[in-house]
């Protein structure tokens, strides 16, 4: 035996394939229906018949993030970010900045991708950072539940290597 003896793997998912980790409350991630045929794939982003979104629809926009690229750390006050990932493989940090919450402080790690696409809902006053860790464009359609102001915008941010949130992207290689 080495010096450092090998560590077990620790379970990170249900049986059934459900996370264990606990989310950061007000967070949702909402698998998508992909219909695939001899056509080609329509993938329902939002329908009525899952749980509805407490706020309507008022503001779409897509964005791309560039492979190894990193947009982030930025947090909203005045509404909350609905992200639906079309295209890609990302990892997405979140960072409760809430103190009344009773997740304040906790740390989420969520990797996303179009082979699972979903919908993430992140409440105001999360910081979120989106890194893009697959080898294409990631491509993904926003509908935050308020139009974006382009006089007085409700972002705000960190730079990435901040001391304020207690997480740092790195590019170690796999195991």
């Amino acid at each position: 035996m080495t010096a450092s003896s090998p560590k077990k793997d620790r379970q990170t998912v249900t049986v059934d394939g459900q996370p264990l980790a606990r989310l950061i409350d007000g967070v949702i991630v909402r698998s998508a229906v992909t219909h695939i045929d001899d056509r080609g794939t329509l993938c329902e982003i939002h329908t009525p018949y899952a749980a509805p979104l407490e706020a309507p629809v008022v503001y779409v926009y897509q964005f791309t993030i560039r492979p190894g690229k990193i947009k982030g750390w930025h947090v909203h006050h005045l509404h909350d970010d609905r992200i639906f990932i079309s295209q890609g493989q990302v990892k997405v940090v979140l960072y409760d900045s809430r103190p009344d919450s009773p997740t304040y402080g906790l740390v989420n790690e969520i990797y996303r991708t179009d082979l699972d696409r979903n919908l993430m809902v992140i409440p105001a006053y999360v910081f979120h950072a989106h890194q893009n860790i697959g080898t294409t464009d990631a491509l993904f359609v926003s509908m935050p539940t308020r139009a974006y102001q382009h006089d007085d915008p409700d972002v705000y941010r960190l730079p990435i290597d901040t001391d304020e949130i207690p997480y740092r992207f790195d590019n170690r290689p796999g195991w």
